[in-house]
C-alpha cells in the first residue's frame, strides 16, 4: 500500500491500528521463508558476479568496487553513516576520505534478501521499481534507456552505482565512463562492456555460463547486470535466525520473547516492519536528524534530502523514506537513511519519542570519516531553521512510552532476527579478480 495523498499520516495511523487488530499482541507476522521465495539464479553466473562485485574494473578510475561499500567484513555494508565513494581509501569504518568531492548522501543499504520475490522497489527513495512504464520492466533513473533483458530488479539496481559520479564513475574529465555518463546514462555502458571484453578470463567465464553468449560482442551490460544479480540474490540470502526457528516451534530467549510481544503488540513496530522481510516496502517519515550533503536536485541545491518526493515530486512524499528490512539488522549499523544512529537502542528510542531524540542528537553520533574540507557542508542544513521546521512537521510515527527494560527487550528481539549462518556466505570475498586489480 502506498499513500500519496496529503492525508498520508492519517493513512499510516489507520493501517497501523488495523495491523495490531489483525496480528494481535503475540502473533507472528508471516510464514517462514524458504528457498522457493527467491528469484532463480545460475551458480556459474553467480561466480562471475562475485568477481565483478569486487573488481574495480567497473569503476571509472579503477579504484573502487561494489564490494568496497558492501563488504563481506561489514555484513554487506560499510559501517559508515554516509559512504565514501570515489576518492576514498580502505573499507569499513576505517575508510578514509583522501580526495573526495562529496560524501555519498545516504547510508549504504543492506543487501540481505533483496532477491526475495516480494521485493518490487529499491533505494531509500524508491527510484527503482518494477513497472511497465518504460517498456523495459522498470521505472528507473535510466527511464527508456535501461536495456531490455535484465533478469530482475537486482540486476537493474546493480547498474546504477557504476554511473554515479560520487559512487563509482568518478568526476568529469577523469575517465571515459564519467564523461559518458554526463552525456547520457546509457552512454557509459558500452565503455564498461569494452573493459570486460578486454579480459580473457571474463570472456571465457561468460561464454561458459550464458547460453546466449558465444562470442565477445554478446557480452553486454545486460549480462554484466544479470551476473551481478545472480551473485547478490544468492550470496545475501538469510532466513535461519532464532526467529525463524521460533516460527517452527523453538522458543526464543526470554528477553527476545518479551521484545517480540512489544514489537508486534503495544509498541507497534510491525505496523511498518511487516511481512517475511520485516518491511512494508512503503515510505515513512521518521524525523531523523538531518546532516550531510543532501540529495540535491538540478532545481534544488539546498543540502537537504526530501526522500521519496525527489522521485515523485509530490509534496505528500516529502521526507519519507523506504522502510528497511530488519533481517540481520543487528549486523548493519549505523541506522536510518543517513545512518544517524550508531546503535539499535538509539534507533528504538528515536521511534519511541522522535522529537525528543532528534533534539538530543549530537553530531558525534554520525560515523563520518574525517574530511576537514567538508566541515562547512556536513551539518550546514541544521542552521536553516525554516528547513528544520519543515522536516520536523512531517512525522509518521507517534510517541510510545518505553522503559529502558522494554527498549532492551525489543533490541534483544531484533538480535533474534540475525541468521545463525549470516557470517558464513556461500562464495564470500574472492582473493583475486580477473583484472588483476587489488581486492578490498
Amino acid at each position: 500500500m502506498k499513500c500519496t495523498s496529503q492525508s498520508h499520516t492519517s493513512c499510516v495511523q489507520v493501517v497501523h491500528a488495523m495491523c495490531l487488530l489483525i496480528w494481535g499482541a503475540g502473533a507472528a507476522v508471516a510464514d517462514p521463508i524458504s528457498m522457493d521465495d527467491f528469484v532463480d539464479a545460475d551458480q556459474a553466473q553467480a561466480r562471475i558476479g562475485q568477481l565483478l562485485f569486487y573488481d574495480k574494473i567497473l569503476s571509472g578510475n579503477r579504484n573502487i568496487s561494489c564490494g568496497t561499500c558492501h563488504h563481506h567484513d561489514q555484513a554487506g555494508g560499510d559501517g559508515l553513516s554516509l559512504g565514501i565513494g570515489e576518492g576514498g581509501i580502505g573499507v569499513g569504518p576505517d575508510r578514509t576520505a583522501e580526495d573526495i568531492r562529496k560524501r555519498i548522501p545516504r547510508n549504504a543499504p543492506s543487501l540481505w534478501n533483496i532477491g526475495h520475490n516480494s521485493i518490487d522497489v529499491l533505494f531509500w527513495d524508491g527510484r527503482l521499481e518494477v513497472s511497465d512504464q518504460f517498456g523495459n520492466g522498470f521505472d528507473s533513473p535510466a527511464e527508456e534507456w535501461l536495456p531490455m533483458g535484465l533478469d530482475n530488479i537486482v540486476a537493474a539496481q546493480s547498474l546504477f552505482p557504476l554511473t554515479s559520479q560520487f559512487e563509482m564513475a568518478g568526476n568529469p574529465g577523469e575517465n571515459a565512463i564519467a564523461g559518458a555518463t554526463h552525456d547520457r546514462i546509457d552512454a557509459a555502458w558500452p565503455i564498461i562492456q569494452a573493459r570486460i571484453h578486454a579480459e580473457p578470463e571474463y570472456v571465457r567465464l561468460f561464454i561458459e555460463a550464458f547460453d546466449n553468449v558465444t562470442e565477445i560482442p554478446d557480452i553486454t551490460i545486460v549480462e554484466i547486470g544479470n551476473a551481478m544479480a545472480a551473485f547478490i540474490t544468492t550470496e545475501w540470502r538469510s532466513f535461519d535466525s532464532p526467529y525463524d526457528a521460533w516460527l517452527t516451534g523453538t522458543a526464543l530467549p526470554a528477553s527476545a520473547e518479551r521484545g517480540r510481544h512489544l514489537f508486534f503488540g503495544a509498541v507497534g513496530c510491525a505496523g511498518c516492519h511487516s511481512g517475511p522481510l520485516f518491511t512494508d516496502q512503503t515510505f515513512h517519515a521518521l524525523g531523523l536528524p538531518a546532516f550531510g550533503p543532501g540529495r540535491t536536485r538540478l532545481f534544488d541545491k539546498m543540502p537537504r534530502d526530501v526522500g521519496r518526493m525527489g522521485e515523485t515530486d509530490l509534496l505528500s512524499d516529502a521526507y519519507r523514506f523506504r522502510t528497511p528490512s530488519l533481517r540481520n539488522v543487528a549486523l548493519t549499523a549505523p541506522y536510518g537513511h543517513n545512518g544517524a544512529y550508531p546503535t539499535l537502542g538509539d534507533m528504538i528510542r528515536h521511534h519511541g519519542d522522535p522529537v525528543a531524540a532528534r533534539a538530543a542528537w549530537t553530531t558525534d553520533m554520525a560515523a563520518l570519516p574525517v574530511a576537514p574540507w567538508m566541515d562547512g557542508v556536513d551539518f550546514a542544513i541544521q542552521q536553516d531553521s525554516r528547513e528544520m521546521a519543515r522536516q520536523q512537521a512531517v512525522l509518521d510515527i507517534n510517541p510510545v512510552a518505553m522503559t529502558a527494560a522494554e527498549v532492551a527487550d525489543i533490541e534483544a528481539f531484533l538480535h533474534a532476527l540475525t541468521g545463525d549462518t549470516a557470517q558464513e556466505r556461500p562464495l564470500g570475498r574472492p582473493a583475486t579478480v580477473p583484472s588483476g586489480l587489488p581486492v578490498d
